[in-house]
Parts: structure tokens; sequence; C-alpha cells
């Protein structure tokens, strides 16, 4: 891992302003949270002073996200594992529970996000994203209610897509795993509100990386231009979407998905474009 990204992790970390003291001690389990907008929503969740479970299926980048935390004097549990395998998610909520007692927060964020089109694509891959991205999210949702229930609640956020609700061009199978994901919010959050559980999602738009590489620069202007807003989201904008419905001030939302895209969904047409 670079110098260059360790400076970008610690110069996010450092920026970020917490705003939500009553998550201070509270546990949160994050699914594919050693890179991208997974690593974004664990930065923040440290920095609300949350103990953070980080799983991965990287172990390179899941140690390297662990080691820069912990310097900065985060409380983080690594657990390296494949999500699209019970077995795997039955033991990182073994060990969450060995190390903390409790789970106050999953964030179901892992997912296979190679796209194609259906005369091109293959039953291996539809299978995979089947076990990462639907079912992967159902078990470990499965795992931290029952933990929840038996205490006083909690949040599980669902990291969708904006591919959930337009389809992207190219966009299968992933498009569908996300819709997936936006009815099992619906039926999650009904099914687990007598138990206290919020169940909510964000669908993130086009976010650049914390260190994007100087040759994405020509592609992120271009998809800018095609944003109302007129640029692409920061891991930021995600994080702080999941921290807020992580917390009290979100008490009364459940069942809802919250679309953090700079306007992208609501648009018919790209900026310049006549339909």
């Amino acid at each position: 891992m670079s110098v260059h990204l360790d400076s970008a992790i610690q110069d996010h970390y450092r920026l970020l302003v917490p705003r939500y003291p009553e998550l201070q001690g509270q546990v949160a389990v994050v699914t594919g949270g050693a890179q991208g907008i997974g690593q974004g929503i664990v930065l923040r969740l440290a920095r609300e002073g949350m103990r953070v479970v980080i799983g991965d299926i990287d172990e390179q980048a899941l140690a390297h996200t662990v080691s820069v935390l912990r310097d900065l004097g985060a409380t983080v549990l690594s657990f390296h594992g494949d999500l699209s395998r019970p077995d795997d998610i039955r033991r990182l909520f073994d060990r969450t529970g060995e190390a903390f007692k409790s789970v106050d927060l999953l964030v179901n964020n892992a997912a296979d996000l190679t796209r194609g089109r259906l005369l091109d694509m293959h039953i291996d891959l539809l299978d995979h994203q089947l076990a990462t991205n639907v079912r992967g999210p159902y078990l470990c949702s499965y795992h931290a209610a029952k933990i929840m229930s038996a205490g006083s609640g909690g949040s599980i956020v669902h990291i969708s897509s904006v591919g959930a609700l337009r389809a992207h061009w190219k966009g299968l199978p992933y498009d569908v795993t996300k819709g997936a994901i936006n009815a099992m919010t619906r039926a999650m959050a009904v099914d687990l509100a007598e138990h206290n559980i919020r169940v909510n999602a964000v669908g993130p738009g086009a976010i650049r990386k914390l260190a994007p590489l100087p040759a994405e620069a020509r592609w992120m202007e271009e998809v800018a231009g095609r944003i109302p807003l007129q640029r692409l989201g920061l891991v930021s904008d995600i994080s702080s979407m999941v921290a807020f419905l992580a917390s009290p001030d979100a008490r009364y939302i459940t069942g809802q998905v919250m679309y953090v895209d700079g306007g992208i969904t609501a648009q018919l047409s790209p900026p310049g474009q006549v339909l």
C-alpha cells in the first residue's frame, strides 16, 4: 500500500467532524470495509467513537486499513473472510460477540460489483453475485438481528445502488441484486420493527475513491458532466448518511432507501441531451 493512500486515509479521518455522541462506544460491523465506500464508512464510524468490526475478503487491504486506524487511536477488530460463505458469516458474528458482546449497527456493504450484458453473462457470475450481494447481506442481517433483539435493538443499513432504481448500461446481474437489496430493506424493516431494529438502505451514485489514480481524472470529469450537481460524490457523502441513519436523529426512519447520488435518479436525460 502506498504512502499516498496512508496520507489520504489519515487526512480524511482527521477532517471528519463527529456529530452523534450517542454512537460513542457502540459496536458497528461493516462488511467490505477495507476499501472504497466501505472504508469511508469505517472511518466515519470510528471517528464517531464507535468500535468497528471490519470484514473483508482482501487480506492485504484489510490489514492495512486496520493498521492505519489503530495508529489513529480507533478501536477496530478485523475479520478476513468471504461473505458469500455462510460459515464465514457465522464466524464473523461469533468473533464479534466474543470481542464486544453486542452489535448496535450492521452495514452490509460487501458486494461483487461486476457488470455486463445478458447475452455475455455466465451462470457462475450470477450465482456468485446472488451469494455475495443478496444471500450474504441476508445472513449477516439474520445474525446481527439475533444479537440486537436480545438487547435493546439496533440499526441495519444496506448499501444499495442507483442501479436498483435506474438500470446501468451495462448492468447485469449487478442491478438485479441491488433491486433485491431494496426489497429486502422494506421486508426486514417491517419484520424487525417489533424488536426496535430499524432497517434502511443507502443508494450511492458515482463515488470517487479516497485517493483516485491520476489516470482516472478524465473519466471522473466526463461522468461529473452528466450529474446534475456536476461532480462525483465523495465517500464522506455516503458515510455521513450511514452515520445519520445509525443515530437517534433517524429513530423514526425505517424501510427507506436514501439515494445519495447528486441527482442522478431524479433526471430523465443527462445535461445537454434531449430525450
